[in-house]
C-alpha cells in the first residue's frame, strides 16, 4: 500500500524461519517489509524506525508475546499490532486484543483474509490519522490563540468563554456585525465537552419564514408541496452537540414559540409528524438587534429572551477597543501571507495611523477583509498609506475637517470643498494622474472630472506632488 508516495511499512515477527518467508512473500510485492526472529530484535527495530504494522507472534524464544506487545504499546500506544495465533491458542489472542491488539490471524494462514486485516487496520490508522490533524486545524482556528485581543473587554470575554465552555448554558452572543460572534461561538463548542460532536450553525436571517421551521426542526415525507422525504432538522443534526442560532431576533413569534417550547422540554415535532423527537442540544444564540427592545414591542418573547440570556457575552465593537487594532492587523498579515505565499512584514506608520484613525463600522470582519484585498494586490514588504481603500484614508481627513468646522475656524461650504478636493487629489494619486482611469474609480466621467479640477483649482504642479 502507497500512501502520498510512500510505501508502508510491516515488521514481521516470528521465530519459524518458515513462518517469515511466507509472509515476506504474501507481502513484499504491496508493502516494505521487515523481519525479526525474536522480541529482543523486534523491539530494536521499532526504536530504530517504527513501522506501520507489526505482525507479531504470541510465542517467542525470548519473551511472551504478549509481553511485547505491552512492551510496545507503552511507549508506542497508537502503534498497530496485529497476533500470530496458532488455532490452539486463540483465546489468549483474544486477550491481547484486550491489551491493545488490533486483530489477529491464525496459522496456516489465509492469504485473503491477511491482506484484508492489514488493510483494515492500516485504513484505521490513516482515519485516525486524519482525525488528529482536523483536531489540530480546528484547535487552530477555534482555539482562544485565534480570538485576538489585549483590550481589558477582551480579556473578560476570553475569561467567560473558557467558564461558560465546560457548562450546559445557553448562551446568548450579542454585538453588532462583523464583531466574531460565530469565532465566539465556536470556541465555546470546540473547548466543552461537546467538541466531539457536532456543530451545527444556522443564519436566521437567510432562511425564508416558510421554510424556517423545516430547517430546525425537519418535516415528514408529504408534510408540504414538494416534501417528497423525510429531512431531518438542524435540532436532529446537532444531537449531543451545539447548535448556533445567528440572528435569532429576525424569527417569527410562532417560531420561537417552538424553540421555547424546546427549551423547557427538550423535545419538538417534525413540521406534519405526530412522533415526539427528543435530543441532547446545547443552544447558542446571536444577534445583532436589541433584544430587549424589541420584548417591548411585542417582536420578541420575552419568556425565550430569558430562556436564551442565561450566560449574555457581549462583544464591543471595535472602535471601543482600538488597542486590539495592531494586533488584528498583524494576525491577519501574517494569515493572509501563508495563503498567498507572500513575504509582507507588516504595514508602515502612516497606514497604521490611518488604520487607527478609522471607525471600522463593519468591525473585525471589515478590517480582515480589508487586509486580504491589499494582501492580494501588493508586492511590497510593508503595506502602504496609498494601497488602503478611500474610506480608510478619506476618514481621518474628514474628521479633521469635521473639527475645524464645528469649532469654526473654516466654513461649511470651505471644508465641503477641502473635502471634494482630497478625494479627487487620492484619486488622481491613486490612477497615477490618468484622468480617465481617476474617473472611473470616483464613479464620474472624464469630463466631469476635469470641470471639478479646474474648479478646485488643481494646478499642474500638484499633481507632481508626493502623497502625503
Amino acid at each position: 500500500m502507497v500512501a502520498n508516495g510512500v510505501m508502508k511499512s510491516i515488521l514481521v515477527v516470528d521465530d519459524e524461519v518458515g513462518a517469515r518467508e511466507s509472509l515476506k512473500m504474501i507481502l513484499k510485492g504491496e508493502y516494505q517489509v521487515a523481519l525479526a526472529k525474536n522480541a529482543e530484535e523486534a523491539l530494536r527495530q521499532v526504536h530504530a524506525q517504527i513501522p506501520d504494522v507489526v505482525l507479531l507472534d504470541l510465542i517467542l524464544p525470548d519473551m511472551d508475546g504478549l509481553r511485547v506487545l505491552e512492551k510496545l504499546k507503552q511507549t508506542l500506544p497508537d502503534q498497530i499490532v496485529i497476533m500470530i495465533t496458532a488455532t490452539k491458542t486463540v483465546k489468549t489472542a483474544v486477550e491481547a486484543m484486550k491489551l491493545g491488539a488490533y486483530d489477529y490471524i491464525t496459522k496456516p494462514f489465509d492469504v485473503d483474509e491477511l491482506r484484508l486485516i492489514v488493510n483494515r487496520a492500516l485504513s484505521t490508522k490513516a482515519l485516525k490519522e486524519e482525525n488528529q490533524r482536523l483536531w489540530m486545524e480546528v484547535d487552530r482556528n477555534f482555539g482562544f490563540d485565534n480570538i485576538v485581543g489585549k483590550s481589558k473587554g477582551m480579556k473578560e470575554i476570553f475569561k467567560l468563554v473558557k467558564q461558560v465552555a465546560e457548562t450546559r448554558s445557553t448562551v446568548l452572543i450579542m454585538g453588532e456585525s462583523g464583531t466574531g460572534k460565530e469565532l465566539i461561538s465556536k470556541a465555546i463548542h470546540y473547548h466543552s465537552p461537546r467538541k466531539n460532536h457536532p456543530f451545527v450553525t444556522i443564519n436566521c436571517a437567510a432562511i425564508p419564514e416558510t421554510l424556517i421551521e423545516s430547517e430546525l426542526f425537519g418535516h415528514e415525507k408529504g408534510a408540504f408541496t414538494n416534501a417528497i422525504e423525510k429531512k431531518l432538522g438542524r435540532f436532529e443534526v446537532a444531537h449531543q452537540g451545539t447548535l448556533f442560532l445567528d440572528e435569532i431576533g429576525e424569527l417569527s413569534l410562532m417560531t420561537q414559540a417552538k424553540i421555547l417550547r424546546f427549551l423547557e422540554e427538550k423535545e419538538f415535532n417534525r413540521v406534519g409528524g405526530s412522533k415526539t423527537i427528543k435530543v441532547d442540544v446545547r443552544l447558542i444564540t446571536a444577534t445583532n438587534k436589541d433584544l430587549p427592545q424589541l420584548t417591548k414591542k411585542g417582536q420578541f418573547r420575552e419568556d425565550l429572551y430569558y430562556r436564551i440570556n442565561v450566560v449574555p457575552i457581549i462583544l464591543p465593537p471595535l472602535r471601543e477597543r482600538q488597542e486590539d487594532i495592531p494586533l488584528l492587523i498583524d494576525h491577519f498579515i501574517k494569515k493572509f501571507s501563508e495563503e498567498n505565499q507572500k513575504n509582507v512584514k507588516g504595514i508602515n506608520k502612516e497606514a497604521s495611523e490611518l488604520m487607527m484613525s478609522y471607525e471600522w463600522p463593519g468591525n473585525v470582519r471589515e478590517l480582515e477583509n480589508l487586509i486580504e484585498r491589499v494582501m492580494a494586490l501588493t508586492n511590497n514588504e510593508c503595506i502602504q498609506a496609498e494601497e488602503l481603500p478611500l474610506p480608510v484614508v478619506n476618514q481621518s481627513k474628514t474628521n479633521g475637517l469635521r473639527e475645524s468646522v464645528l469649532s469654526g475656524q473654516i466654513s461649511f461650504s470651505k471644508a465641503e470643498e477641502e473635502f471634494e478636493r482630497e478625494i479627487i487629489m487620492d484619486a488622481l494619486r491613486r490612477a497615477h494622474f490618468v484622468q480617465s482611469h481617476a474617473a472611473e474609480i470616483l464613479g464620474i466621467s472624464r469630463r466631469i472630472l476635469k470641470y471639478k479640477m479646474d474648479k478646485l483649482g488643481i494646478q499642474q504642479q500638484e499633481r507632481a506632488k508626493p502623497f502625503s
